[in-house]
């Protein structure tokens, strides 16, 4: 759970890096955190339309900036900048492109995003 308040912590930084695990978890608990809440507002029947996506529309709208740059932060690692993201709105290619950035390894030392933040607060 840590990972996804780390991310919260950060809630509009674009700077820095991210690494794997503070992304996918982060990524895994807010689609876990919107399937509850699409649920839920089925169950209660929300809105006058009766639209079960109302919980995750607020939901989806106060994450849209941590998740933008938890993203870019993800690319900084990876030692792309930000800009990256663009590719997608390519379809179908642009989202396995990301893809592919996204379960890269980090870039190795220090990159011009900053220090490898798996081994900040490492104890040897």
């Amino acid at each position: 759970m840590h990972w996804y308040v780390d991310v919260l912590k950060k809630y509009a930084t674009f700077s820095g890096r991210a690494r794997r695990a503070e992304f996918w978890m982060f990524s895994l608990l807010s689609y876990v955190i919107g399937l509850v809440l699409v649920v839920a507002g089925a169950e209660l029947g929300f809105g006058p339309l009766r639209a079960p996506y109302v919980l995750y529309a607020f939901y989806a709208l106060a994450l849209f900036l941590p998740s933008l740059a938890v993203r870019v932060r993800r690319l900084h690692d990876t030692g792309r900048g930000g800009s990256w993201l663009l590719i997608g709105l390519i379809p179908l290619i642009g989202d396995v492109v990301l893809l592919v950035f996204y379960c890269s390894d980090s870039q190795p030392g220090e990159n011009e995003y900053g220090p490898v933040p798996k081994y900040i607060g490492a104890h040897i």
